[in-house]
């Protein structure tokens, strides 16, 4: 039983400050309202977020969902200051995921949980994630902040998105309608986007690096720092249009376990795919990376997107309006195959990813 003399101990005592919170809502209401589409126009603070499909203009539709992180990025926004951009990291990740279901994204929410609420670096990274939604023209609908010290150390943050989006019934994409013949188109990436960053943490640690160098590798464009934040690209703008209009077979989204794992979820049972690696030159970040980690290329494909952020599935006569979105390149094409599940090839003739001499990549376990 408390002293009666005590004094009271309030929730901010506890290191959770209500008023600071509120103060945050308020400061990212513009941010939110400047996402607003069709479907989506009630204000952020309610207990939930509503959408209206039938004002999106859909009349038999399926809804797809996603979730999805930015991962251990986020304790380069804090070694670095810079915040801006991994909210932008976290809407592509889910909203990219939806286009490869052929469902165009409708709405966002996101979770932003730290130690201690700091309302400046807070409205920053809302700032990233309401940039990320217009570019993918989905709605900021509702999200959750929470301030857990104990859990957090002070500063410390962690970003968790989710993600809906919606395609008519007959509109979704379907991999089974991939065959052999169909060619592989890559889009190209921004460089690391969002997976391999605890490698690239551990790297730089062990090389003594600084995020503040400059001129560490060539090709390098800002500060080390700023190159690993470049955000990831958000691919919907330039694909929904061909999912519509029926050009697009099938899409892999380039993250964990790269080209060699990702490319096969969409493929169907009795097709291979097969990439030439020397048809795009990768970001030099990659380069460099293969040179101080001494990874194998098989290894550099399972970790990163190696400059290829999604692999667009398509049929000989449509990938000219495919080859028509900037920095598209036809990378590879769908064989037959005798193997049970289907595989992803990559071969170098050059010496891709800084390995000297030709090489040819197989997925673990695979005897063919």
């Amino acid at each position: 039983m408390a002293d009666k003399k005590q004094k009271p101990l309030t929730y901010k005592d506890a290191g959770v400050d209500i008023a600071a919170g509120d103060a945050l809502v308020d400061a990212i209401k513009p941010l939110a309202k400047s996402t607003v589409r069709p479907g989506a126009d009630s204000e952020l603070g309610g207990f939930g977020g509503l959408f209206d499909l039938k004002a999106a203009g859909f009349k038999d539709p399926i809804l797809v969902a996603a979730t999805d992180g930015v991962g251990s990025k986020v304790k380069i926004a804090l070694k670095t200051g810079i915040f801006n951009t991994v909210g932008i990291d976290l809407v592509a990740m889910c909203v990219n995921d939806l286009i490869v279901q052929g469902a165009e994204p409708l709405f966002f929410l996101d979770y932003y949980a730290t130690g201690k609420l700091d309302i400046d670096s807070g409205k920053q990274i809302v700032a990233g994630i309401a940039d990320g939604c217009k570019q993918a023209n989905c709605a900021l609908i509702g999200g959750e902040t929470a301030e857990m010290p104990g859990l957090y150390h002070d500063g410390d943050f962690d970003l968790a998105g989710f993600s809906v989006g919606a395609a008519e019934r007959d509109g979704l994409l379907d991999p089974d309608s991939v065959e052999a013949g169909d060619i592989l188109i890559g889009l190209p990436s921004s460089g690391i986007h969002s997976n391999g960053i605890s490698l690239v943490r551990k790297l730089i640690e062990q090389n003594s690096l600084s995020y503040s160098y400059k001129d560490v590798f060539p090709g390098q464009k800002g500060t080390l720092g700023e190159d690993i934040l470049t955000p990831t690209i958000i691919y919907v703008r330039p694909l929904m249009p061909l999912i519509k209009n029926g050009d697009i077979k099938a899409l892999a989204h380039i993250t964990g376990g790269g080209l060699i794992e990702n490319v096969p979820r969409s493929l169907p049972k009795g097709v291979d795919a097969y990439i030439d690696a020397d048809t795009w030159a990768p970001q030099p970040i990659f380069a460099w990376l293969q040179e101080i980690s001494a990874l194998p290329p098989e290894e550099m494909l399972k970790t990163f997107n190696c400059g290829i952020g999604m692999v667009v599935i398509t049929s000989p006569e449509n990938k000219e309006k495919v080859l028509e979105i900037d920095g598209a390149v036809e990378i590879g094409a769908v064989h037959k195959s005798g193997n049970a599940t289907p595989s992803c090839y990559v071969c170098s003739q050059k010496g891709a990813l800084g390995k000297k001499g030709s090489w040819q990549t197989k997925p673990a376990g695979d005897t063919a």
